[in-house]
């Protein structure tokens, strides 16, 4: 028998539900308005009685319309709703934000500068104080794309003068510049300011040189040659616990044998050098005793 007030006809599951499944229902809005349930048409009908799901959970009718993230964001207060907004991220010191957006225009834009102007030094720095002149923070970040530019391009003494004008003000004092420095110093033969450089940098940052940067310094002298000073660098590496690396090692003992001391050089490869190394081979690595 089917009753024709009713708007649903549901099975007989429906009759187990529990009061807790029931609430929940109401909560999210799903209750209808008014339904009856016939277990068969020998028993009595079990009817519910219906009321509105505003009327369940005191919920506003607007709350029903919104959708579950919304719900989410909703706070009730005696009938009213409050939004809560989201909290945005928060930035901490905008204002020392070093931006690198258009940073790769701007370090062409040196480049072409400097790369047309005479090797004399108050119009290269006139020029490169106007091309910072309306910047609000020094543009680091352009200065250091400009200096690996200008090594793609082999352009030494525009390195150099770039270099030498970024530490005059203070930036860019990091040891990829100075490595950079050193190596536009090797390639443009210039090894008098590359020792005045390294005696700065072994004096500013004694404990905080990498072994690479002695590497460059050792293989300057070495182009050089100047074995004298590579004895001196190695003494200031074995103070600093510093290990050299395999091409540094020979570099090294060839100068102890330039100098004539065939026992340091022994004593520096026997020391230093490993006894195996990886080659490729067939397109793998492979591990390969030393010459003797």
């Amino acid at each position: 028998m089917m009753c024709s007030s009713f708007a649903y006809r549901f099975p007989y599951q429906v009759a187990s539900l529990t009061q807790k499944q029931i609430s929940s229902d109401r909560a999210m809005g799903l209750v209808p308005i008014q339904f009856s349930i016939y277990h068969s048409p020998r028993r009595k009908a079990v009817k519910y009685a219906a009321v509105s799901a505003e009327k369940l959970t005191s919920v506003p009718p607007a709350y029903l319309s919104l959708s579950r993230n919304e719900r989410s964001l909703t706070k009730f207060n005696t009938g009213e709703k409050n939004v809560l907004q989201k909290r945005g991220k928060k930035e901490h010191h905008l204002w020392k934000k070093r931006d690198s957006t258009g940073s790769g225009q701007k370090a062409l834009k040196l480049v072409r500068i400097i790369s047309g102007l005479p090797n004399e030094k108050s119009v290269v720095y006139g020029a490169l104080d106007r091309w910072v002149a309306w910047e609000t923070e020094f543009p680091v970040i352009a200065a250091a794309k400009a200096l690996r530019i200008l090594r793609k391009r082999r352009q030494w003494t525009q390195l150099i003068q770039v270099a030498k004008w970024m530490l005059g003000k203070g930036q860019g004092a990091t040891m990829g510049t100075y490595s950079l420095l050193l190596l536009a110093f090797d390639m443009d033969h210039r090894a008098d300011e590359a020792v005045m450089l390294w005696n700065m940098i072994l004096h500013t940052h004694t404990r905080s040189i990498s072994k690479w940067l002695f590497s460059r310094i050792i293989s300057l002298y070495d182009h050089h040659n100047m074995p004298d000073k590579i004895i001196e660098v190695f003494a200031d590496m074995e103070e600093l616990s510093v290990t050299p690396d395999e091409d540094t090692v020979k570099r090294i003992a060839r100068a102890f044998q330039t100098l004539g001391l065939p026992g340091k050089q022994e004593m520096v490869l026997k020391r230093y050098r490993k006894e195996w190394k990886y080659i490729h081979f067939k397109g793998e690595r492979v591990r390969v005793k030393q010459d003797p």
